[in-house]
């Protein structure tokens, strides 16, 4: 069993891959100061709950995180006995290695959105990712990562109008009945949802424009769905594509390292 790792700046998630499938999918929160042994504590009681019989042979981590990779290793090599593969080090093989400014560091999470993403959908794709932030990746034709964008994310842009303004409250982004909002709420939620639609739409047009070519549109990330549910802007939308990420780019190593 494989057991892969993402963890992003808001939420680690933690997956059983079984070679067919994957078994389960485990979240907490992001936290660089939770030891190896509070994760296997954790870990542990939400397996048994699941009652899955458990049979770790690799590991693999990607995470946009670096102070929390050491308690992961940890982790791994206590309990399991391995020694995990880290996306972004130098011993971690890339199935197509990224084409972007010399001395650039590509966040792990986008090596692996890229990896998943070419290798279900083949090249000239757009990923747009819901995180922390929000993402658009951009995967050539031979599924190299070649660039992309980088907007705040849609919480992230709630929890700063609340933070900055004294008089708007915390509120949560869901798709508003009217454009036009009649009270602050409504309009908060108005002004983030359809902004980024706007964002996408308008992001992804000129990506397009600007490589001369149509390109799909692959949607991901917690936030995706209720954005698709609303408007056309993904040609796909992906679940889990950070997590079959890693499963490629695992295999790849195996058979290549």
């Amino acid at each position: 069993m494989l057991l892969t790792i993402d963890c992003g700046n808001t939420n680690t998630v933690f997956s059983i891959w079984d070679g067919q499938e994957f078994l389960c999918t485990l979240r907490t929160s992001t936290h660089h100061g939770r030891t190896a042994d509070a994760y296997f504590t954790w870990f542990s009681t939400l397996i048994k709950h699941y009652g899955i019989e458990l049979d770790i042979t690799d590991v693999i981590i990607s995470s946009t995180v670096p102070r929390v990779v050491f308690n992961l290793r940890v982790f791994s090599d206590r309990f399991f006995g391995l020694r995990p593969l880290v996306v972004g080090k130098p011993e971690c093989l890339l199935p197509h290695p990224p084409r972007v400014d010399e001395g650039t560091i590509v966040g792990p999470d986008r090596l692996v959105n890229t990896a998943g993403a070419y290798d279900r959908h083949g090249g000239n794709l757009i990923v747009v990712d819901f995180g922390t932030a929000t993402t658009f990746d951009v995967v050539d034709h031979d599924g190299a990562y070649v660039g992309g964008l980088i907007a705040p994310g849609v919480n992230l842009s709630l929890e700063a109008l609340h933070m900055a303004a004294a008089a708007l409250p915390h509120v949560d982004i869901s798709k508003p009945q009217r454009v036009v909002g009649t009270n602050t709420v409504a309009c908060m939620q108005s002004g983030v949802f359809w902004g980024y639609v706007g964002l996408v739409k308008e992001c992804c047009a000129r990506i397009k424009a600007e490589r001369g070519q149509d390109m799909k549109i692959i949607g991901t990330g917690g936030l995706a769905a209720l954005f698709a549910e609303t408007e056309d802007l993904f040609d796909e939308l992906e679940n889990d594509l950070t997590m079959h990420g890693l499963t490629v780019i695992h295999n790849y190593n195996k058979e290549h390292g």
